[in-house]
């Protein structure tokens, strides 16, 4: 056998070819292509596999995730269209209670105005009586004047002639004559 190496061909036994394929290329090749797939299985198992699951693992924790965000997102919404609720009830609520304040100090306000009237009434009733009791006290002071000057003029009048019970009978005449009605003005 000769074997000559050239950049053109190989030539076997004096057979250029371009391509030289016997048992031996075939051996090699199939050996090559058998540790290839061993390879590629062992790796798989060893390297792919766990990339495999890390990724898949990922992927689900990715996802959980989402979906998570997504339910705090949605509860979010719901607490805050919940407050939006209790705040419109307590704004409401608020309204009312003062609306009710208003209505009590208003109340308060009219029996405070009807307990002054009626505080000033009774005031004016008193002041009246008071007034009413000062005339007659003035009237009778009057009177007991009016008897004093007009026993004084009358004595002066009849001073020798007339005697006590004399006096006394004219005064009590003079006053039948005017009468109560006269003093009561």
């Amino acid at each position: 056998m000769n074997i000559c190496l050239s950049f053109d061909s190989i030539s076997i036994d004096g057979i250029d070819r371009l391509f030289g394929l016997d048992a031996q290329l075939l051996a090699d090749s199939a050996i090559t292509l058998i540790a290839v797939f061993v390879l590629y299985a062992a790796l798989s198992y060893l390297l792919f596999n766990p990339v495999r699951d890390v990724l898949n693992k990922r992927k689900e924790k990715i996802a959980s995730e989402l979906k998570a965000a997504e339910d705090d997102k949605n509860a979010a919404a719901d607490l805050k269209a919940e407050y939006t609720d209790k705040i419109k009830s307590v704004n409401k609520e608020a309204e009312e209670i003062l609306s009710e304040s208003r209505k009590k100090a208003l109340k308060k306000e009219t029996e405070i105005l009807g307990e002054a009237k009626a505080e000033a009434g009774r005031i004016v009733d008193r002041a009246n009586k008071e007034i009413d009791l000062e005339k007659s006290k003035v009237k009778d002071e009057v009177k007991q004047e009016m008897i004093a000057v007009a026993t004084v003029m009358a004595g002066k009048m009849i001073a020798t002639s007339i005697d006590e019970a004399q006096k006394e009978a004219l005064i009590k005449e003079t006053l039948e004559e005017m009468g109560d009605k006269t003093w009561q003005n």
